[in-house]
C-alpha cells in the first residue's frame, strides 16, 4: 500500500469508487461535464462483484476499504459508483467522513418520463432489483407504470471481460457463446421488448459499457437510461456551491487522472490499454 499523499495539482480531485470497472461508465460522464476536474479510479477488484454478496459484508469491506483508497487519494469528493453498494451504504459512509459523498441510484424517475408505453425494464444486480430502496424508488417515481425487473450477475462478468480482452470488444460483437447465455439471463427483458416495453434502466454502472450489446439483444427499446448525466451535475454543484471549488483550468498541463486497485492490474493488459486510450495508463495497489 502507498502512502497517503499530498495533491499535485489545487484543481478539485474526485474519488470514482467501484468494486470493478463499472464506475467507468460513471466517470466517463464526470470527464465530459467537468474537464478540468482531477480524477482518481479506485476500484475493489480484490472483492468484485459486490452484488453478490450479503448487505453486512459489503458494509465493513466499504467502509474499510474506502477509506484506504481515500487515504491515497486525498480527494474534496467521493463518488460511490455502483448501485449495489449506494443503495446499501450511503448512510454509514457518510457518518464516517467529513467531505461530500455522492451516491448512483436506478434512474428510475427520468425513466418513468420518458416512457410512452409506460412499461418499464429495471436491468440491475439481483441484489439491487429485490432491495427494499429500488421498491421505494418505483412506488414513489414509478407508480404509474409496469416496471419488469431483471437481475443479472453474469452481464456485469461480461462487462469487465469484455473490456478486459485484447481489443476491449470495440466492435460490440457478442460471440456465440456469450450471446446464448445472456438470451437466457436477460430472457424476461427480451421478451418484453418485443411487446411493449420501450425503456430500460441502465441500474448498474457497468451495463452502460456494453450497452451496444445490449442493444443488439433488445432493438426495438427506444430509450436507454442511466445515472451517469445526473451525477456529473450533481457532482459539479457539489463542487461549486458546497466546496465553493474552481473549475476553471489551473494547469498548464491539464486535468490529472489515474487508477487505484485493491489487487495487482499486472495481469490485466486488456483493461490497461483500454485506461490508457481516454484516462490514464498510470495505477497504484493500495
Amino acid at each position: 500500500m502507498e502512502n497517503a499523499r499530498k495533491r499535485s495539482s489545487n484543481a478539485p480531485s474526485i474519488l470514482v469508487f467501484d468494486s470493478g470497472v463499472g464506475g467507468l461508465s460513471i466517470t466517463q460522464a464526470l470527464i465530459k461535464k467537468l474537464p478540468n476536474v482531477n480524477i482518481q479510479y479506485a476500484a475493489d477488484n480484490l472483492h468484485f462483484p459486490y452484488g453478490v454478496k450479503t448487505e453486512q459484508a459489503l458494509v465493513d469491506r466499504i467502509d474499510h476499504i474506502l477509506h484506504r483508497f481515500q487515504e491515497h487519494a486525498c480527494a474534496d469528493l467521493i463518488v460511490v459508483a455502483c448501485n449495489t453498494a449506494s443503495t446499501i451504504v450511503l448512510e454509514r459512509v457518510r457518518e464516517r467522513f467529513s467531505l461530500p459523498i455522492v451516491g448512483v441510484v436506478p434512474a428510475i424517475k427520468p425513466a418513468a418520463k420518458l416512457s410512452e408505453t409506460k412499461t418499464i425494464g429495471l436491468l440491475a444486480t439481483p441484489g439491487t432489483v429485490t432491495r427494499q430502496y429500488t421498491d421505494d424508488l418505483i412506488a414513489q417515481f414509478a407508480s404509474g407504470c409496469t416496471v419488469i425487473r431483471c437481475g443479472s450477475s453474469q452481464l456485469v462478468e461480461f462487462a469487465e471481460s469484455s473490456l478486459m480482452s485484447a481489443d476491449n470488444n470495440q466492435t460490440g460483437v457478442i460471440n456465440q457463446e456469450n450471446h446464448r447465455q445472456l438470451v437466457v439471463e436477460l430472457s424476461v427483458l427480451i421478451e418484453a421488448s418485443e411487446k411493449d416495453m420501450d425503456t430500460v434502466v441502465l441500474a448498474c454502472t457497468h451495463f452502460p459499457l456494453v450497452k451496444a450489446q445490449l442493444q443488439q439483444l433488445m432493438p426495438k427499446v427506444k430509450y436507454w437510461v442511466d445515472s451517469g448525466d445526473a451525477i456529473a451535475n450533481r457532482v459539479e454543484y457539489l463542487l461549486t456551491h458546497q466546496l465553493g471549488l474552481t473549475l476553471e483550468q489551473n494547469s498548464a498541463h491539464g486535468p490529472q487522472y489515474s487508477s487505484l486497485f485493491s489487487k495487482s492490474v499486472d495481469d490485466n493488459p486488456g483493461l490497461i490499454h483500454y485506461l490508457s486510450q481516454w484516462f490514464s495508463n498510470e495505477w497504484h495497489l493500495v
